[in-house]
């Protein structure tokens, strides 16, 4: 950890990698995991993430059909996939297929990679974060798969309670 990094925050581990995967359980319905990451509140545990990556399910290609798989990480838990309009969003990725009856466009849209002195996305106070996918003229069900990296850090106690605080009031 760099030594300007947010002042309160200590460094207690190396870097983790946590997979994940969010499966609609139908064709075009909201789907939501919760991922744990088994943080200790005793010990001021929070979890700062450095990058995301996000790999949503192709969407289906269909004649004359618009589909998509839309898919975002928050930090709370969300009724619907997210923007980075939303506080608690880390990232977002979104791949679309825009068809008429004879042609069809793939387009996508992944996470942006953060410029090479951004210390860290974002940091997760409570004990789990959230992805969520969903997918959009689909004939069948589409998923989000990814990995979120990161390190644990201990806080002090008004930066943690600051931290959890700013999370659980902006959900």
């Amino acid at each position: 950890m760099a030594n300007n990094m947010v002042k309160g925050l200590k460094q207690s581990s190396s870097t983790v990698a946590i997979g994940f995967v969010a499966t609609e359980l139908a064709a075009n319905t909201f789907v939501q995991a919760s991922v744990d990451l088994n943080m200790s509140p005793l010990d001021r545990e929070v979890f700062v993430v450095t990058s995301i990556n996000l790999d949503p399910l192709e969407p289906d290609c269909i004649a004359a059909t618009n589909t998509s798989t839309s898919a975002s990480i928050t930090t709370t838990s969300q009724t619907s996939v997210q923007n980075l309009s939303n506080a608690n969003c880390l990232a977002t990725a979104k791949l679309a297929i825009r068809s008429d009856a004879v042609n069809a466009v793939s387009f996508s849209r992944m996470p942006e990679t953060p410029a090479a002195t951004l210390e860290y996305l974002g940091i997760i106070a409570t004990n789990d974060f959230f992805v969520q996918c969903i997918g959009n003229g689909n004939a069948g069900a589409k998923a989000v798969a990814g990995k979120l990296y990161g390190f644990r850090a201990t806080a002090t106690a008004d930066i943690y309670a600051a931290l959890v605080q700013s999370e659980v009031l902006s959900a």
